[in-house]
């Protein structure tokens, strides 16, 4: 099969390597991603990946040369045989053909000098497994050893060789299989899963961070819950997220059930991302139920309770993202507060809700609101059409409370007016006991509505309470 570059937006660059390589008297082909995307028209790539029958470092330096006037900006990995650079917003990589071989206690190869279909059959999947030729007699064909193109066709996610093999050489590739099939919408091919099932624990030899960076672009496809799913099958997901794996199941207690919270879990995830691509409101959809196996009960005339499982969810969210090497900034603390948050709004929806209720609840949430309002309304995953009405109008309801609340007291990312350090240089005082009860009973006033968001009003306030702890204000 050939493939018609003359359209192609690298055509020029394609054709200058060409020429870098026949002056050198070596052979270079595009493979990998970039053939793949090509293929089924998908978006402009970053990166394109060459590989050569020969030195990968002498072709890249050759082409860092013509193409940039310089080699100086060449960076070389001489491990792997493998040098890259940077050129027009791409990012170009060449390496020279070769078979790798594994060890059972590292995913990192052994690496030998190969030919084009040993660099091809070290890939991890037939439709990574494609090159392009860039030489100058078969400029253009498609070199497919492995009918990767019947693959892309059929939308089968497929190994070149053994698939146990395959997972065993480089566990990580299991990750890789079920992110390919979930953001591409293919299926894996069903040897696949089998071999995945078997060599599963092997994922434990895998960085946190590689895996987290494949599960992390599961999160952020169209549908989640597909690669969600897989991982599950292919017993992947109970090494990475027990504590989502533990929400599964019915239980039926003298004929009252529960909802199957993992199922439910994942409806949420669906619903949140066809809203937002913001990664971490899609990690709160993931984990804003994950409380609820460590506090699910049965009380007799109640039936089942899930009592304080936000409040214990919050605090697992730490704990999963510590263990995962997730990051553990405002990323982590924002999770948290979305999770410890998610059942607040509902709970606001009489008419008898107070102010100070609203108060606290856009206190709380600060400039995270409509995120959590984006959570709550996901959450909804009843099947039937007026309920899901009726929900959605409740949260609509408490959204207009809360925006009148927050027209009249300035609420929204609430700062004391008074704020600790200035507290103390009126005072005289020391960071301490002192002034965080100061701060703190200026701060519930307002909240509590007694008196206004006014820097006036809680000044007024200080000066009573500082009366009352015997201070004196320094002139």
């Amino acid at each position: 099969m050939h493939i018609n570059l003359v359209q192609n937006k690298n055509f020029k660059l394609f054709k200058t390597l060409s020429k870098v390589a026949q002056d050198k008297g070596v052979s270079l082909y595009v493979v990998g991603g970039y053939v793949r995307d090509l293929l089924l028209e998908r978006v402009t790539p970053t990166d394109i990946d060459f590989v050569t029958e020969s030195s990968g470092i002498s072709l890249a330096e050759s082409a860092a040369l013509e193409l940039l006037g310089s080699a100086h900006k060449v960076s070389v990995f001489k491990t792997y045989g493998t040098a890259m650079f940077r050129y027009q917003n791409l990012d170009l990589e060449f390496v020279g053909a070769r078979k790798e071989s594994y060890t059972k206690t590292s995913r990192n190869p052994q690496v030998q000098v190969g030919t084009l279909e040993d660099d091809q059959l070290r890939r991890d999947f037939t439709i990574n497994a494609m090159a392009i030729s860039l030489n100058t007699e078969t400029f253009g064909d498609l070199i497919d050893p492995f009918a990767g193109m019947d693959d892309l066709q059929n939308k089968l996610i497929r190994t070149p060789s053994n698939p146990l093999q395959t997972f065993t050489d480089d566990p990580l590739r299991m990750m890789r299989a079920v992110r390919f099939a979930c953001t591409l919408d293919f299926t894996l091919d069903p040897k696949a899963v089998e071999s995945i099932k078997q060599e599963s624990n092997r994922l434990t030899i895998v960085s946190k961070e590689r895996i987290m960076t494949e599960f992390n672009k599961i999160m952020q496809s169209d549908k989640p819950s597909r690669g969600l799913k897989l991982l599950d099958t292919c017993k992947l997901l109970d090494l990475i997220l027990p504590e989502l794996t533990a929400l599964k199941g019915v239980e039926e207690v003298e004929g009252l059930t529960h909802k199957d919270n993992f199922y439910h879990t994942l409806e949420v995830l669906d619903n949140i991302s066809v809203q937002t691509s913001n990664l971490w409101l899609r990690w709160s959809a993931l984990l804003h139920d994950v409380g609820k196996a460590p506090t699910k009960k049965f009380v007799e005339g109640t039936g089942w309770t899930f009592h304080g499982h936000e409040y214990l969810g919050s605090k697992m969210v730490k704990t999963i993202f510590q263990r995962l090497k997730l990051p553990l900034g405002n990323d982590l603390k924002y999770v948290q507060k979305m999770v410890r948050l998610s059942s607040r709004p509902i709970a606001l929806v009489t008419d008898d809700t107070s102010d100070s209720a609203l108060r606290r609840m856009l206190f709380d949430a600060g400039e995270d609101l409509e995120d959590l309002f984006t959570l709550c309304k996901a959450d909804i995953t009843t099947k039937n059409a007026k309920k899901q009405k009726h929900f959605k109008k409740n949260f609509d309801y408490v959204a207009e409370k809360i925006r009148l609340v927050e027209q009249k007291d300035h609420l929204r990312n609430f700062q004391p007016p008074v704020s600790g350090e200035e507290i103390m240089r009126l005072f005289n005082l020391s960071p301490g006991r002192e002034v965080g009860i100061l701060k703190e009973k200026i701060k519930e006033s307002i909240l509590e509505g007694t008196i206004g968001n006014s820097r006036e009003e809680a000044l007024g306030l200080l000066m009573k309470l500082a009366q009352d702890l015997g201070l004196s204000p320094q002139h």
